[in-house]
């Protein structure tokens, strides 16, 4: 019971992190205007994503414009792109192998080796999944607080940390959380069914020692006669 239940916590987790990663994809708030020193124009914001950017005119009219070219972006948002995608796939793969190995299915039959073989290869897709969330979140914010704190960077060029980055990280903890809970779990399964195939149950350890005091008494007697 306490194992479906975990089980089911972990689902929910590796939902989570499966939803915020496609969220983190597609959101366009990833750099954000810094209204620093002269570039105050509190009534305009502009959002920097991995496939758009938009423009927000005191939070009445907002415009979108997706990126031309691949080449429109820097280097770390072009990288980003590839890895939130490869995040994406990975972590709705890492999902869907969990549901097949969870205790409440039967798409692999009742065999309890096969289905802790099946949440543990979920549980290494999960973990990679969150480092592959967590590699270009922390790039990308690396150059936003660079850029911030760099006198020779235009003001108006400089940016601050957008919502995306932050989803991100919540997102990426969610995903490693997640594997790292499969990984324990068929751990300590596979601990529990070697132990119980290694302990003799005290029934045939009795008669083991019944049955040698039995051939004992009779050897003597033969012995006697």
């Amino acid at each position: 019971m306490a194992s479906g239940v975990l089980q089911i916590v972990g689902l929910v987790v590796g939902g989570i992190g499966l939803a915020g990663t496609f969220a983190v994809t597609g959101m366009p708030q990833w750099r954000v205007t810094a209204f620093i020193e002269n570039n105050i124009i509190v009534f305009e914001t502009i959002w920097e994503g991995l496939w758009m950017h938009c423009i927000s005119q005191a939070n009445i009219r907002m415009q979108c414009k997706v990126y031309d070219s691949l080449l429109a972006l820097s280097p770390d948002l072009q990288a980003s792109r590839g890895l939130m995608c490869s995040a994406s796939a990975l972590s709705c793969l890492a999902f869907m192998v969990a549901v097949m190995g969870m205790k409440c299915t039967q798409c692999t039959g009742n065999n309890k080796q096969i289905k802790g073989h099946i949440l543990l290869a979920a549980g290494i897709l999960f973990i990679l999944s969150g480092i592959v969330v967590f590699i270009p979140v922390c790039w990308v914010a690396n150059i936003i607080i660079r850029d911030f704190y760099n006198p020779v960077v235009n003001v108006a060029q400089k940016r601050e940390l957008g919502e995306a980055l932050y989803i991100g990280w919540v997102s990426a903890f969610c995903l490693i959380a997640r594997g790292a809970i499969f990984c324990c779990f068929c751990r300590c399964n596979e601990k529990t069914r070697n132990y119980r195939f290694s302990a003799p149950s005290h029934h045939t350890s009795y008669k083991t020692h019944h049955m040698q005091r039995k051939t004992e008494s009779s050897y003597s007697k033969s012995q006697y006669v």
